[in-house]
């Protein structure tokens, strides 16, 4: 008898008559086809045989087992090792590579090799970059270490350049500098460890004094303008603000009084002429000397007149009252010889003769003058009688005959 196979045969009553081989189905085999050919596999419980269907690129062969798995490759998985297993990625269509992770991740996608879960502060596909905030060191290699910046002071991030060993920041916020951001920079001060703007009310030049202030009290360094103070906001000593609140300007002058009282006089005179000069007691406002010392106006800077010391000033004003003192000694001085000139004319000797008969008679011009000295006009030892009988007048300067 054939006794074949009811399921696996193609015909239960026909058989090879030499062999006794029964005509199988396709995934049966054997003499009476009851067993499961390769490639297939029969369920428990069940007759019938099911084809495996391993994936050729990933299994070891087309035998699977009673639950139809199949023998799969390494780096495959999955039933019918159509699957790259954890670590590995489908490199190409026919074989599963390892992820390419540096050792910083066991998973990757098992289509397009990403790696999944990078460990160590990395980043990236293959996690080859480190994640913000950290950079790669040498030691050990590929380990990734926190940057030492501030995310107040810096972006975070930092970078070794190369040659170097130690990071630097790859950006300084506002107001900070250095290599790890942790100094503030021109213009700011540590205020609490943070950098906070120099207060120094426009006072100061950045291009004379670039740190504008000490970065560890803030105090303004090179105060312009007269102005002084820890934020230049008060006025040098002797100067006062203008105003308009603005500009800090010099005080006010104020004079002491002075008094000058020079008397002229000239010898043998009968009288003396004394003044005095007007006594210089006035203050001075600042209408006033900008009358006398024009001055011109700026931004941010003081009158021409501040420029003038004191002791010019007063060299000034004394020299003018020197030239006023003199040109009035000048004019007293011309008076008084005026009226010596005067005198002397009055004083000078005229007379008159008048011949009566034999009696001779002189009259002068200082009888009309009250306290005139003529006593010598007419001297007795200056008279004489010539031979002829004429009286001669001798004076020290002329000689009269009548």
């Amino acid at each position: 008898l054939c006794n074949c196979s009811a399921v696996g045969s193609v015909s239960a009553a026909g058989c090879n008559g030499t062999t006794g081989q029964c005509p199988c189905l396709d995934g049966y085999a054997g003499l009476r086809c009851e067993s499961c050919a390769e490639g297939f596999y029969r369920q428990r419980g069940s007759q019938r045989c099911h084809p495996c269907g391993c994936s050729p690129a990933g299994s070891s062969s087309a035998r699977c087992d009673h639950s139809g798995k199949c023998q799969c490759k390494v780096g495959v998985t999955d039933l019918k090792c159509d699957q790259c297993s954890d670590g590995y990625y489908r490199f190409n269509e026919t074989t599963c590579e390892p992820c390419q992770c540096n050792n910083h991740s066991k998973t990757c996608n098992s289509s397009t090799g990403i790696c999944l879960h990078c460990q160590e502060n990395t980043e990236g596909n293959h996690c080859e970059l480190c994640k913000e905030g950290f950079y790669r060191s040498t030691h050990p290699a590929h380990a990734c270490h926190r940057c030492p910046c501030s995310t107040v002071a810096s972006t975070g991030s930092c970078r070794i350049q190369p040659g170097e060993t130690a990071p630097r920041c790859d950006k300084c916020r506002t107001g900070y500098t250095g290599p790890n951001c942790n100094r503030c920079d021109n213009g700011y001060y540590n205020s609490d460890s943070i950098c906070v703007r120099c207060e120094c009310n426009g006072n100061v030049d950045p291009a004379r004094s670039p740190r504008v202030c000490r970065p560890e009290s803030g105090e303004c360094i090179g105060c312009l303008y007269h102005t002084a103070g820890l934020h230049c906001q008060e006025c040098e000593e002797g100067y006062v603000r203008d105003p308009q609140g603005t500009n800090c300007t010099k005080k006010e002058a104020t004079l002491s009084p002075e008094t000058r009282e020079p008397t002229t006089s000239a010898p043998n005179a009968s009288k003396a002429t004394s003044f005095s000069t007007a006594v210089i007691n006035s203050t001075l406002s600042p209408t006033t000397i900008q009358a006398i010392f024009p001055m011109s106006s700026s931004d941010n800077s003081t009158s021409a007149f501040a420029d003038v010391s004191w002791t010019q000033f007063n060299i000034i004003i004394l020299t003018v009252i020197i030239i006023v003192v003199v040109l009035l000694m000048g004019f007293v001085g011309a008076v008084y010889m005026y009226r010596e000139y005067q005198n002397r004319k009055l004083n000078a000797p005229f007379w008159t003769i008048e011949l009566k008969e034999d009696n001779i008679s002189f009259s002068s011009y200082h009888d009309s003058i009250p306290n005139a000295d003529v006593s010598g006009l007419l001297e007795d030892d200056g008279n004489e009688v010539a031979p002829n009988g004429q009286l001669t007048l001798t004076t020290p300067m002329h000689n009269y005959k009548a």
